[in-house]
């Protein structure tokens, strides 16, 4: 089966929004064929949606799993799905690799409980860290600090999450 016969595979973005209006992201952890590019890192939290969830809910496990934020509140959701297609992979068995890339809708939460709750670095249940440290950045800035291959869908994000983005003139510290 060539990629472009693969299926994409259902998946939830997550823009997890500050009360400055900034927003989380990671420093990614490379993984089969969701590689990371050098200098391109940084990405908001994202997960498979399973059989039979909602994508709200979908969203909240993904951000308590990979965060381990809990205290939100729901501001908005894409109301089409986004896809990105893998780069070529020739790795190990991964289970991404019978997937041509992911389809997304993407939900956008504001923080509201302490940002001390943030750990990417001790996941629950023992899974493996989706990140290896993070910060809140500008959303605007994300396109052009996210992979290659996800920039597009980082690009609509923005402009979809505007209303909730604050506009920055000032460095952001970096963690």
């Amino acid at each position: 089966m060539t990629p472009i016969d693969l299926p994409y595979r259902p998946n939830v973005g997550i823009a997890l929004f500050n009360r400055a209006g900034l927003v989380f992201a990671g420093r990614s952890v490379s993984s089969g064929p969701e590689r990371v590019e050098r200098g391109r890192e940084w990405q908001m939290p994202q997960g498979g949606v399973e059989d039979g969830e909602e994508i709200v809910a979908a969203a909240r496990r993904e951000l308590a799993e990979e965060t381990g934020v809990t205290e939100t509140a729901l501001l908005a959701v894409t109301d089409d799905w986004l896809r990105y297609d893998f780069p070529p992979y020739a790795g190990p068995p991964h289970r991404l690799a019978g997937f041509r890339g992911q389809q997304q809708r993407w939900v956008a939460f504001r923080l509201e409980g302490d940002e001390r709750a943030i750990d990417v670095l001790a996941p629950p249940n023992g899974a493996e860290p989706e990140f290896t440290a993070w910060d809140w950045f500008p959303l605007a800035e994300l396109p052009r600090l996210v992979v290659s291959y996800k920039r597009a869908v980082y690009e609509r994000v923005a402009r979809d999450f505007a209303p909730f983005a604050a506009v920055s003139r000032y460095p952001v510290r970096r963690r």
